[in-house]
């Protein structure tokens, strides 16, 4: 099962999320990540965090969802804020599409402890819901149902 992230510019949620859910993920699961504007650059500071979790940073890169033509995805999940006013970039195709809003810690303003503290709290987010997704029993969910334990998770 693919599953794709999805951001604006494809250089910090959905880059910590496709590094953690392949860092947790069983065989037969790979995510990818994509951005509608991507920045063509994955952050620094979200190399960073991952490094600092141990997870593997080896080709991440930032990039959009056209990368993905020829082996489209499963699952699209987008990360970003709709609280925050931000627009969630849109994938067309028949995958099945949630939302797991998540607020963009490059934007916190503070010192150096707060906003690493922003980023690692992100990623720990991040991880309680790639952890939730991973433990489901695919085997008896159908799509709707499937897209119903997608929409619980976002809460998390």
């Amino acid at each position: 099962m693919r599953v794709l992230f999805m951001c604006t510019a494809n250089s910090c949620r959905s880059i910590l999320s496709e590094a953690m859910f392949n860092h947790l993920a069983a065989h037969g699961f790979q995510a990818i990540s994509a951005g509608s504007f991507p920045k063509g650059q994955v952050l620094p500071r979200s190399l960073a965090t991952l490094q600092e979790a141990g997870i593997a940073i080896d080709g991440l890169s930032s990039k959009g969802n056209d990368a993905f033509e020829a082996n489209p995805p499963d699952i699209v999940i987008t990360v970003c804020d709709k609280a925050a006013g931000e627009a969630c970039p849109v994938y067309f195709g028949p995958a099945l599409k949630a939302h797991w809003g998540l607020e963009d810690p490059s934007e916190v303003k503070g010192d150096e402890a707060v906003v690493t503290a922003a980023f690692h709290s992100t990623l720990a987010h991040i991880e309680t819901r790639c952890r939730a997704f991973l433990a489901l029993p695919f085997a008896e969910l159908d799509r709707d149902a499937l897209k119903r334990e997608l929409d619980r998770i976002s809460t998390l």
